[in-house]
């Protein structure tokens, strides 16, 4: 193992082959993507951190993941399939009433809401492992599934954008 110095927040160690974590991070698990998914603090496979809250409310469950260090996951490819997830999520949420507006922040700190009752939390976090592994294809599948349910979703985007 190799300790690398990144200034204030350091030090930084190498993880079994993964982008450096720091210090405090190397003994969170590892999440495999076919394993059992339940909140908590995970590095992931593709190197970042995912952390899995308990719903604050009992409508939605908030899902960050971090991919500080890993220029690999912050790709337009990859930037899009996450978004595209969000809308998934957002989609949902929309179709069940809720007023609020999907938190989704794309770059090194991603950061999903979606509500407890719509798409599981083992088949959302498996989507987003499969993004960051190069495969957009579970998050594709989602977005169908939920323009099926709810139509087209991020029209409330786009609606706002003619409007400036």
């Amino acid at each position: 193992m190799t300790t690398e110095d990144r200034g204030v927040a350091g030090p930084y160690t190498a993880y079994d082959g993964l982008p450096a974590l720091h210090a405090t991070e190397t003994d969170l698990p590892l999440i495999h993507p076919y394993g059992p998914v339940a909140p908590g603090r995970y590095v992931t496979p593709g190197g970042g951190r995912l952390t899995i809250r308990p719903p604050e409310t009992p409508a939605h469950t908030r899902i960050t993941l971090d991919h500080l260090g890993c220029p690999a996951q912050l790709t337009d490819e990859k930037n899009a399939a996450y978004k595209r997830l969000a809308l998934a999520a957002e989609g949902h949420c929309v179709h069940a009433g809720c007023r609020h507006d999907a938190a989704y922040t794309d770059g090194v700190l991603r950061i999903f809401e979606m509500r407890t009752t719509s798409i599981t939390l083992a088949k959302f976090v498996r989507a987003a492992l499969a993004v960051e592994l190069g495969d957009f294809t579970p998050v594709d599948r989602l977005l169908q599934e939920t323009e099926a349910l709810a139509g087209p979703v991020g029209q409330r985007e786009a609606d706002q954008a003619s409007n400036l």
